[in-house]
């Protein structure tokens, strides 16, 4: 199976072993296009006057049922797709065709998928049918504007297991003069007229993303969308659609999607005069143009499109089964998330070889197997106001070069990893000292910094080779097992002085794909290197940067508490298999609130395992918690990353209690974590219903932490008792937790 993705060069999809089927279908005569797998359906048809219009999107339908009204049989005639009238006289029928991919023109007042501006001043864009192709599980469209050679193809992949359609558009000119093309979207989706649809989408800002919010669907469209030259904290380019009344975390339709794309974005959701729902979403419109030069074409980033009839859980859950499959570097045979420890909280920018080596042999006591040197051993790196963009070893705090640490470490059963922020520069560093142009900037304008530092103008090709053989060269001379990419601010004075300016805004596009060449180029040059993205925490997550990563800081906020609702959020969207949850110290930077060791040990145990407090200050007690707590992790790592992740209660509104479960995907393991923010006296808290186990199948039970069974928990039933009848933690404090290992009884 081909997956077509113009942007994400270099991402290895893996197809799925289990024995699926997709099929495309386009038969002769009606011109109607039809994608069926995963138990989903796909379908658009071209109409009369040779618009291409949505049909259906949802449940899988039979091979036969209709997809136009009509009845062939009585009347003899070819069922032909019609296409409306004038509604009015404010509502001409171009505005009233409901379109698949509409230009900007004929009247048009919904959302366009691409507006552009002809050589002569003509800004009316009519698009309509000219061919299609089908190819395998691939279904491609060519339209066409109706007077001028500007032509956009439209592609589809079905997945044949989960039924996640990939779409993207690539527009053409073929005329002779350029044409400025001002706004271009990966896809345009539809639903049928309804009142009760409700726009699920995650919102946030530093150290708080992953919010969950809730708004109904209306003709007011809500905007999701970054202005900010990276995908940002403030919204991420993910949406779920339900139906009030209809839709739960476990029942009822959910139509998602999620777009490939690591700059600027945007993804408008609103109802049109009709009430018929519009999703589109693609390239930020904002400070954005590319003149396309005769012959040229711009492709769009992918953005893929779910439905589940099984609620919200339920379109995660296949949600997180595609990603890791056809998304992450490897798909399916991806190394699971090592333990992990990071050496920032121990010593900020105090790095040195002997307190690093004194740190990886406390963390190789607690079971640690990734120990990270973060922020400061680098250029003239001791504090965040220079050595930025100087990245060779700082030769005071590191005399005969990092290679005694990395082979002490070694030594130790540990792999090494290091911190980068490639894409920035101080002012105060040997290279911007050698080349002031290569930040982004506007020629006699301020260049503000943020975190005392500028972004280099990756869009050039000069700074992307320069950064590919820096890091290159870093990585083939020491033996680094991985990198925590960081990326600590968002764009300001986003220019482009040295292009031409009708090319200038181009920086919004080239830059990240040039980020995506890095990644990808240095990926196949280092074939062992796992990266992780990072952006002050959850500021640049999506598929674009998921597809070129092997795991993703979701946010700089540490505190276990917040943990569990950013993390409950995160999982909306992507998997627990890229989500890294650190156990850091207390009182906790962010709200300074106290927690136990236990409690963080059982909040980042949800996601892929990392330390990140100072073992310097840790007793003796500490370290023994922490080695129960992380040989425990081990057995049940492989369920937590690669489960299937059931929410029985979010963390979020009055609920006093959280509880997720994670069932392996052979149902013979699943683990089941409780925490209680805060209990009153004489709580009668009610039973936790497991989910996702065999009904049929008897499970063992015990506490992960090797505690005994609370009262009244038996030590075996079957996943039918599990589920219907449960069983009670009866918690009792403030931010305590437990966790149930459920074993199948052979």
């Amino acid at each position: 199976m081909r997956w077509r993705n113009a942007i994400l060069a270099g991402v290895g999809l893996v197809a799925l072993a289990a024995p699926v089927s997709a099929k495309v279908t386009a038969p002769a005569g009606a011109k109607v296009f039809r994608l069926d797998g995963g138990g989903v359906t796909y379908a658009m048809g071209v109409d009369e006057k040779g618009y291409l219009q949505p049909l259906y999107w949802g449940s899988a339908l039979a091979a036969g049922d209709p997809l136009i009204s009509g009845d062939p049989v009585k009347t003899g005639d070819p069922i032909v797709l019609k296409a409306p009238g004038e509604l009015s006289g404010f509502d001409p029928a171009g505005s009233v065709t409901l379109q698949e991919y509409p230009g900007q023109g004929e009247g048009l007042v919904s959302e366009p998928g691409v507006k552009a501006l002809f050589a002569d001043g003509n800004r009316d864009l009519v698009l309509k049918y000219r061919s299609h192709k089908v190819s395998g599980e691939t279904l491609t469209v060519e339209l066409a504007d109706i007077r001028r050679p500007l032509f956009v193809t439209l592609t589809y992949t079905i997945d044949p297991a989960t039924g996640i359609v990939a779409r993207s558009a690539r527009v053409r000119n073929g005329d002779a003069r350029p044409v400025r093309v001002d706004q271009l979207a990966a896809a345009v989706l539809s639903l049928p007229v309804g009142d009760d649809y409700r726009l699920h989408y995650l919102t946030g800002r530093h150290a708080a993303e992953w919010t969950q919010k809730t708004a109904p669907i209306e003709a007011a469209a809500t905007v999701l969308e970054s202005r900010r030259g990276s995908t940002g904290h403030g919204n991420n380019p993910w949406f779920a659609i339900g139906r009030e009344g209809l839709t739960s975390e476990e029942h009822g339709p959910v139509w998602y999607g999620a777009l490939a794309w690591s700059g600027s974005f945007r993804i408008s959701v609103g109802s049109d005069n009709l009430g018929r729902v519009r999703i589109a979403g693609g390239y930020n419109p904002y400070d954005f143009s590319w003149t396309l030069k005769p012959g040229e074409a711009l492709d769009t980033p992918v953005f893929y499109a779910g439905y589940s009839g099984d609620g919200l859980g339920g379109a995660s859950r296949t949600f997180h089964q595609f990603e890791v499959a056809h998304i992450l570097p490897h798909g399916t045979k991806a190394r699971l998330r090592p333990v992990l420890y990071n050496s920032w909280e121990a010593t900020a920018f105090d790095v040195t070889e002997a307190g690093q080596m004194a740190l990886a042999e406390k963390a190789a006591k607690i079971g640690v197997e990734r120990f990270v040197v973060d922020d400061g051993w680098f250029g003239a790196r001791n504090n965040d106001k220079a050595g930025l963009g100087d990245w060779t070893v700082n030769p005071t705090k590191f005399p005969n070069g990092l290679k005694p640490l990395i082979d002490r470490v070694k030594g130790l059963g540990m792999d090494f990893g290091l911190w980068v922020e490639p894409e920035m520069v101080n002012v105060d560093s040997d290279l911007y000292r050698a080349h002031p142009d290569w930040v982004l900037n506007f020629p006699d304008r301020p260049r503000t910094e943020g975190r005392n530092q500028l972004v280099l103008n990756l869009a050039r090709t000069d700074v992307r080779d320069h950064l590919l053989g820096v890091l290159d060269k870093l990585v083939s001379e020491n033996d680094i097992a991985f990198l925590k990419w960081d990326y600590n601010r968002n764009w300001t004075e986003a220019g482009w002085p040295e292009q031409p300016v009708a090319d200038q805004q181009r920086v919004y596009v080239e830059y990240v794909r040039n980020l995506y060449y890095i990644l990808s180029e240095l990926r196949r040059r280092h074939p062992k290197l796992e990266i992780e993205a990072c952006s002050g925490g959850g500021g640049r997550v999506d598929l674009g940067i998921i597809g070129l990563t092997d795991e993703v800081w979701p946010s700089d906020n540490t505190d276990p508490a917040d943990r569990l609702t950013i993390q409950d959020g995160f999982t909306r969207a992507y998997p627990v298999a890229v989500m890294m949850a650190w156990v850091t110290d207390s009182p906790n930077w962010a709200n300074t609130r106290v927690t136990s060791l236990d409690y963080r040990f059982l909040s980042s145990m949800q996601g892929g395992l990392g330390i990140g407090a100072n073992l310097d200050k840790w007793a003796d007690a500490d370290f023994a918690t922490a080695r129960k707590w992380v040989a425990a992790y081990k057995t049940i790592g492989e369920t937590v990353q690669r489960g299937s992740l059931y929410r029985l209660e979010s963390p979020t509104g009055d609920n006093a209690t959280s509880a997720t479960m994670y069932v392996g995907q052979d149902k013979r393991q699943a683990v089941l974590f409780q925490m209680l923010h805060s209990s009153m006296w004489r709580d009668n808290p009610a039973a936790i219903h497991a989910q996702g186990l065999d009904p049929a199948r008897v499970y063992s039970v015990r506490m992960l932490d090797g505690s005994a069974r609370p009262a009244g928990v038996p030590a075996q039933a079957s996943g039918a008792y599990w589920m219907n009848r449960g069983l009670r933690a009866p918690l009792k404090g403030d931010y305590v937790g437990t966790a149930f290992v459920f074993e199948a009884v052979n």
